[in-house]
């Protein structure tokens, strides 16, 4: 459980330094998308993040931000697949779990998310921006770092019986900068209180 927090910590403390870096990442989604002829459709998915990078980046700063984004995004998969790993689960952990994957996964269609207050990433986005093109995939990570918090809290109000060892497996799945690693020029902070968007859990 340790671990799986530590692991959290550190993903946030990257997310901070991509935080600060909001406009660079539009602006590289906007000349990415000219690149590649598609100005219409919202940026509605991590697979069109990663086409536009493969297909359509020709300067290493576009490079750079969309990278760092589809790197936090692939540590936050791993860590939601180890979850499972930490407990077994009931309805409300279970749940909380399967949003995460659903909201991760390469094609899934982010256009009508919103990360809410206190989060102010689509506060930082024009009203053309934020309804038309990128208000979904902005408010990805926000959005699913608090459904981790939240998974986090749940499972510590669980009895210490039912939960097991997985720092090994944990350890193997993620480098060494996402368990211990310290991030120059990040702050460790805490990031408090998160509106948690409901979702339905099996009965």
């Amino acid at each position: 459980m340790n671990e799986v927090k530590e692991a959290l910590r550190n993903i946030e403390q990257h997310y901070k330094l991509f935080l600060q870096q909001q406009f660079t990442f539009i602006g590289a989604l906007q000349h990415t998308r000219e690149n590649a002829h598609d100005m219409i459709r919202p940026v509605a998915s991590i697979s069109q993040v990663q086409s536009y990078m493969d297909h359509h980046c020709n300067n290493s700063t576009d490079r750079r931000i969309l990278n760092m984004f589809l790197n936090i995004c692939n540590d936050l998969s791993k860590l939601c697949h180890k979850l499972e790993t930490v407990h077994s689960g009931n309805n409300i952990t279970n749940g909380i779990r399967e949003r995460c994957k659903l909201l991760l996964s390469h094609s899934n269609d982010l256009s009508t998310i919103r990360a809410k207050y206190p989060h102010d990433v689509v506060n930082h986005l024009s009203c053309d921006e934020a309804k038309n093109h990128y208000g979904g995939v902005v408010s990805l990570i926000p959005i699913v770092l608090d459904y981790m918090k939240e998974w986090v809290t749940h499972i510590e109000k669980l009895p210490r019986h039912v939960l097991y060892n997985s720092s090994a497996k944990l350890t193997k799945s993620f480098p060494v900068d996402v368990i211990h690693g310290n991030l120059v020029g990040a702050e460790r902070e805490s990031c408090g209180h998160f509106q948690i968007i409901p979702f339905q859990t099996a009965s």
